[in-house]
């Protein structure tokens, strides 16, 4: 069933296609539930898929052309919703793969959502601060029939910021004649944002860590060290709870390498570091790695916060970890994932461990609907509270069918649709 799909992928950019490997996790899932195939079948591909060419007028007066994508993978949950990235990177094949996982993860969680995901192919660091305004608001000028508070409701993702989410919000807005907070989450504050939302993803990935890590017993702080692959809004944020809480975290990276000191990093510092100089090069009191050394350094967390297929069948039989937390949509292979599992390495998987930014993003939205807001205290009890029950969830489901945690995670995420679905019926 998944040949068809795949005939329908178009050349990765790199050897590891997310799509491939979202595919291929979903049928491994789907083996083990039993579900109807036509319900299956169904929920396999994406709902709808949106690609758009716009111009945007450089600073020189030349006009550039630029492409972009919006999937919606799924809306039987209700509305879509998902991130949209800015990078070199972006392919229809990854902005697929991240829809699908935005499916499972916000049904893992149970929030009334279906999965989306969007991207532009730029480098946002190659435009000035005029360029990048006026390409944010061409883009969500394309995507207007797609996105509203009911249908589709974008977010920030890999190079994209709040401020970006305020532009497509007044996009949205100036187009329809009124303003609408709800129609975008991860806005700043002043305009409709939710306290908590831009570290909620980060602090999500240390809260399941948290519970991993007290159900094997290991309790004490102080015996944890921390590798930490990707240091934006995930790996910074993840890195600084992590610091405040008293774990050791040892490396941490960018997309230009990264730092390690074996006696534990002082994460404010380096923050500070990055705010003053742009990276992680250079900071002193640490030795360079590069990413590719630093997943492979000796400790109890990983936490692979970066793109995706980062952990293959090349290097995960050299993983020096005991546990995984997936801060990054899809960083593990799926022969990678058998090589963990046979060396019993605990993994937490990116649809659990990273579903905090989601899980805020729908408290955001809710308030933006209510115009009734709550403070940061709230915010973060609701966060733990809704990612234990999801862990729970996961963990039972891995003990009655017998599977690691990611089979675990997908599967009751997919019973969940499955079931809704079935109750929904297929129209017409």
């Amino acid at each position: 069933m998944v040949a068809a799909l795949k005939n329908r992928i178009s050349p990765a950019h790199d050897l590891i296609n997310p799509y491939e490997t979202a595919l291929e996790q979903y049928e491994r899932a789907t083996n083990r539930l039993g579900i109807d195939e036509n319900v299956v079948e169904y929920m396999k591909w994406p709902h709808r898929e949106l690609t758009v060419n716009f111009p945007v007028k450089r600073d020189t007066g030349k006009i550039e052309m630029f492409t972009g994508y919006r999937v919606h993978h799924s809306t039987v949950m209700g509305p879509s919703k998902g991130g949209i990235r800015f990078s070199t990177d972006v392919t229809l094949d990854e902005v697929r793969a991240l829809a699908m996982w935005m499916t499972w993860k916000c049904a893992l969680v149970n929030l009334p959502y279906g999965g989306a995901k969007g991207g532009v192919l730029v480098d946002p660091k190659s435009l000035s601060a005029r360029e990048i305004e006026s390409l944010t608001r061409r883009y969500a000028s394309e995507l207007i029939p797609l996105i509203s508070p009911h249908s589709d409701i974008p977010a920030p993702d890999m190079g994209t910021t709040p401020q970006m989410m305020a532009w497509i919000m007044d996009t949205y807005s100036m187009t329809v004649g009124y303003a609408v907070p709800a129609v975008v989450t991860g806005k700043p504050i002043n305009i409709g944002g939710s306290q908590g939302r831009t570290e909620a993803t980060g602090r999500g990935v240390i809260v399941s860590m948290m519970e991993a890590l007290k159900r094997h017993g290991r309790t004490v702080k102080e015996d944890i060290r921390l590798v930490i692959q990707g240091f934006g809004n995930v790996g910074s944020h993840a890195a600084a709870y992590a610091y405040d809480l008293g774990y050791k975290v040892l490396a941490v990276s960018d997309v230009n390498g990264g730092i390690y000191n074996p006696n534990g990093l002082n994460i404010p510092s380096v923050r500070s570091y990055v705010a003053e100089t742009g990276g992680l090069s250079g900071y002193p009191s640490a030795e360079p790695v590069t990413n590719e050394e630093l997943l492979l350094l000796p400790c109890e967390v990983l936490i692979p916060a970066a793109m995706e297929g980062q952990i293959t069948g090349e290097n995960a039989a050299r993983l020096q970890t005991q546990f995984i937390v997936e801060g990054a949509n899809g960083p593990t292979t799926p022969e990678a994932d058998d090589i963990i599992n046979e060396r019993g390495i605990f993994l937490v998987p990116d649809i659990l461990a990273n579903a905090g930014g989601v899980v805020v993003s729908y408290f955001e939205w809710v308030q933006d609907l209510q115009a009734f807001f709550w403070d940061e205290e709230e915010i973060f009890r609701q966060l733990e509270r809704i990612l234990v029950k999801a862990y729970d969830a996961t963990v039972r489901t891995a003990e009655e069918y017998n599977v690691d945690m990611r089979t675990a995670a997908q599967m009751t995420a997919i019973k969940r649709v499955a079931e809704a679905l079935m109750t929904r019926g297929f129209y017409p």
